[in-house]
């Protein structure tokens, strides 16, 4: 192997451990969800109190997502990764073991707070260690382990139906666990001479968490990035929550059939989209340097008709395929998110950076589940809320074509 190869081996290196990470993510958060009739004949509880385990995740995670960002700023982010795995992994097994809602209450707030440090922390590392012509395609590939996670989630279900709801978290805590072990022996953070070369880096010090925040909203930039990021998660949260019982009710299916058809067909182009996203950003920035900034903007244009024509169709087949194009073109916008962040943020605090992008998503799109319920109570259509989030994609590829870069890419 040669001396210029190295380096690139231990790169993809980094982004195959931690693909195994990102499913293990979120695998172990979503899997709650589909083992609903299994949990609630266990352990009694309301419709309401079994949306609280979930939302209560999702509360901790977002609140949590500027600090644990941070944390890899400050910190080993090769270290703070093992130790989340390690702890939310621990929590899993724990969960397992839960007699009383209050028990898996405490226990889902508590793995909101471990799990929030991982995602800042992975796609920072992976920046470390990608520069230039392979950034985007080595974040969209991590990010292809979030989307098989939270595919696999299904089998938590399948799991609790034959073996009751605990066995798949004292499984899957194990396996995690086991994981973090191995990880402490082969994960370890960019060397310092890697990340030197490029132009963008600065020198090596302790960054303060009110000085990175301080840095990150003294840019425009910033703040466009924020209203995309943070917008994009409301139409993400909508299609993703209300696409089945669209489906269902439109098109006359049965649950299973719509459950199926929501998921499956969207997962398949998500992957799709990632994957492409990434190439394309990678060989286009050779010769454009807002090549990052404007493969997601075209990804929204594709995205937005197809969202408009999926809410307008009567016949199912068109419906799915506008579907896949909105989960194809979408997710271009995740193979390129943190690569744009690096072109607009001081390198010290990009951690930082993605966590407050992650707060302001969670945040706004709790609030558009909730608003849809409203709006579902008020005997809204839900073609209605697809028509509105083909406008706000529109919106979103508006704000990203504004972002313009502070700094140049090296390695290319």
């Amino acid at each position: 192997m040669t001396h210029d190869a190295r380096p690139l081996f231990r790169a993809w290196m980094v982004v195959g451990l931690l693909w195994v990470v990102a499913l293990l993510n979120y695998l172990d958060r979503v899997m709650l969800t589909t083992m609903r009739e299994s949990l609630v004949t266990a352990i009694p509880m309301t419709d309401a109190e079994f949306g609280l385990l979930t939302s209560v995740f999702l509360w901790v995670y977002g609140v949590l997502s500027p600090f644990a960002g941070y944390l890899a700023d400050r910190f080993s982010r090769s270290r703070v990764i093992i130790l989340s795995l390690l702890v939310w992994s621990v929590l899993t097994w724990i969960t397992g073991h839960a007699k009383t809602f209050e028990q898996l209450l405490v226990a889902r707030a508590l793995m909101g707070i471990s799990e929030a440090t991982y995602i800042p922390a992975a796609l920072a590392l992976i920046a470390d260690y990608h520069r230039g012509g392979t950034r985007s395609l080595a974040t969209g590939v991590h990010m292809t382990g979030i989307s098989v996670g939270a595919g696999l989630g299904g089998m938590g279900g399948w799991l609790a139906q034959l073996y009751g709801w605990n066995y798949a978290f004292i499984l899957f805590g194990g396996i995690g666990t086991a994981y973090a072990v191995l990880l402490m022996f082969v994960l370890r953070d960019a060397p310092r001479e890697d990340v030197a070369t490029s132009a963008t880096a600065a020198p090596v010090e302790k960054v303060n968490f009110f000085e990175a925040l301080v840095s990150l909203f003294s840019q425009k930039t910033f703040y466009l990035m924020l209203g995309y990021w943070g917008l994009l998660g409301m139409v993400g949260w909508a299609v993703v929550g209300w696409m089945p019982t669209y489906l269902k009710e439109h098109f006359h299916l049965s649950q299973g059939e719509a459950g199926f058809s929501a998921t499956g067909y969207l997962y398949a182009a998500t992957l799709l989209g990632l994957l492409i996203g990434g190439v394309w950003a990678d060989r286009w920035s050779r010769t454009n340097h807002r090549a990052r900034i404007l493969v997601p903007v075209i990804g929204l244009c594709l995205a937005a008709p197809a969202v408009f024509i999926m809410a307008k169709t009567s016949v199912l087949a068109i419906a799915i395929v506008g579907l896949m194009l909105y989960g194809l073109g979408r997710n271009f916008t995740d193979a390129n998110m943190m690569p744009v962040l690096c072109l607009v943020a001081d390198p010290r605090y990009r951690a930082t950076g993605y966590g407050v992008l992650n707060l302001f998503s969670c945040i706004v799109g709790g609030v558009s589940l909730y608003a849809g319920g409203v709006l579902r109570d008020a005997h809204v259509n839900v073609n209605n809320l697809f028509m509105w989030s083909a406008a706000s994609i529109l919106v979103c590829a508006a704000l990203m074509f504004l972002v313009k870069p502070r700094h140049v890419e090296a390695g290319k």
